[in-house]
């Protein structure tokens, strides 16, 4: 007897999929988002912070509907891209990978901005002042001692991808092999009769590979910090 059904099989590599890519392409706006905050000083800096900070404060479903409105079809950006290229976003799987990204960006700007934070500025100053450029200084110095804080980051971000339900099913819809994730396919277990066996197997799931993605995020951190001061 196979470990997990067809349906769970189904859910499981649709999320993995859905968290991977979200991450991935949230991770480069995260970071430069989280160096800004945490070095910059700007007019309108306190209203940038609140917009990240916005998924965390809002219902999912809100955020999905924003989401629709601006993304769909029909919507500010969705109609533009739907007549220019032919892309259509909503009701997709990229449209579940869209929101698990919004919801999950600013654990993933929190993560690294504290880790930027935390590395001296006078390294920094150093590197400049023998005549490093801000990107050379940003690659060689800041990046490698934030290390630990982007991966802590990705873990945060990937688990938190995993577990999205509101914004997804707003926006990509519960599609069976398109936007059906495993959250997704417990709701639609436990409306099934006689689902709650089924539904226990699908929590049982996540709460693993929720604790595997944290565990080795852990691990890895420890590696690198190991590499990078030779502590830990």
């Amino acid at each position: 007897m196979p470990l997990l059904t067809p349906f769970e099989t189904e859910a499981l590599l649709l999320s993995l999929k859905v968290a991977v890519a979200a991450v991935a392409c949230s991770l480069p706006f995260a970071i430069a988002i989280a160096w800004l905050l945490a070095r910059k000083d700007f007019p309108g800096k306190s209203v940038v912070n609140a917009l990240v900070h916005l998924p965390l404060v809002v219902p999912p479903v809100v955020i999905g509907y924003l989401l629709l409105v601006t993304l769909g079809r029909r919507g500010i950006v969705g109609a533009w891209l739907d007549e220019t290229f032919g892309i259509v976003i909503a009701f997709t799987w990229i449209a579940a990978a869209v929101a698990s990204g919004v919801m999950a960006f600013p654990l993933m700007v929190r993560a690294i901005r504290l880790s930027i934070e935390a590395v001296d500025v006078r390294l920094e100053s150093v590197a400049r002042t023998l005549g490093a450029s801000h990107a050379r200084v940003m690659m060689s110095v800041t990046l490698p001692l934030t290390l630990p804080g982007i991966i802590a980051g990705i873990a945060l971000g990937f688990a938190r991808c995993l577990g999205e339900f509101g914004a997804t099913i707003t926006f990509a819809s519960n599609i069976p092999g398109v936007s059906r994730t495993l959250p997704l396919a417990l709701y639609t277990t436990l409306n099934m009769p006689g689902g709650e066996a089924n539904a226990l197997r699908l929590v049982v799931l996540s709460v693993v590979l929720a604790f595997l993605a944290l565990g080795l995020s852990e691990l890895m951190a420890r590696r690198v910090t190991r590499m990078v001061t030779g502590i830990g």
